[in-house]
């Protein structure tokens, strides 16, 4: 038995005074110790119950069937699978492609949302707009993005409780002419809305409060490949718009996926803006 086979048998040994089911021993033995993607796959039909990822798949697995929690799960669980990345970018990014593209049953953070949507300012007031309308990835001055109009609101609402902002400038709340806002009354608006403060300073204000959210532009012309590796694998994970379109070899086989056609995604901005505007991952033209 060689050297990494004796450690993967040692580290489940240590284990197995856990209640292990029998047919998932041998797949837990035998995933490896590197990054990637690993899916519990339920008895109808071969279907996911459970998509995750980790820069240690095995470790992942064991700490998984130790959780009481999950017993549930793992009663239904038939076969356990996995897909090695090279780095732990390209494991986010293959998980959040494929919980969107199998709707496995005990994932739901990283559902596809319908609705998302940001704050944009329109004539100095801040305007739900949505992503199936306006580019998200090239539309400048968006701020936050959110599952749902009331959840854009609702950051909207805490800003301006947070900076003692008037509800009615940011349309949040229709002012009778003339008269100042509840919230000035308890000193919980600064009194933009009866004059103790003017509108530009108001507005000022919102701005400077905004920027924490905004939302940055992609920054290339057009597909770049992030390239990743570890001892036993290289990969170029192809991005557009902060879409990920796939994984290659080579940058051959990347510039065939950076033709397929991108849209914005929320997760895939959530995880690539701030190692690719921090400039901390290698960074492939296509």
């Amino acid at each position: 038995m060689d050297s990494a086979r004796r450690r993967r048998r040692a580290d489940f040994e240590d284990s197995s005074v856990f209640e292990y089911p029998q047919h998932l021993r041998q797949a837990i033995e035998d995933a490896p110790t590197g990054a990637g993607v690993y899916t519990f796959h339920g008895q109808e039909g071969d279907l996911p119950l459970y998509i995750g990822k980790s820069i240690n798949i095995r470790a992942r697995l064991l700490s998984h069937l130790r959780t009481a929690d999950e017993a549930r799960m793992l009663r239904q669980t038939q076969r356990i699978s996995h897909i090695r990345t090279a780095g732990e970018i390209g494991a986010l990014l293959l998980e959040a492609q494929m919980i969107k593209a199998q709707h496995p049953l005990f994932n739901q953070k990283l559902r596809r949302n319908q609705q998302l949507c940001s704050l944009q300012m329109v004539g100095g007031v801040p305007q739900v707009v949505y992503a199936r309308d306006i580019d998200f990835a090239t539309q400048p001055d968006l701020h936050g993005l959110f599952a749902s109009r009331h959840a854009a609101l609702d950051a909207l609402r805490a800003i301006a409780d947070q900076h003692k902002l008037c509800y009615g400038p940011l349309g949040l709340e229709k002012l009778s002419p003339g008269k100042a806002c509840f919230r000035a009354a308890i000193r919980q608006c600064a009194g933009v809305c009866r004059g103790d403060e003017s509108p530009e300073v108001h507005r000022e204000r919102l701005f400077s409060s905004l920027l924490a959210l905004r939302v940055a532009c992609w920054p290339f012309g057009g597909a770049v490949g992030l390239v990743e590796r570890d001892a036993d694998l290289v990969q170029i994970h192809v991005v557009n718009h902060w879409c990920y379109l796939g994984s290659a070899a080579t940058v051959e086989e990347a510039r065939r996926l950076s033709t397929v056609a991108a849209g914005f995604d929320a997760d895939g901005y959530k995880i690539l803006c701030r190692p690719l505007l921090t400039q901390s991952v290698q960074v492939q033209a296509l």
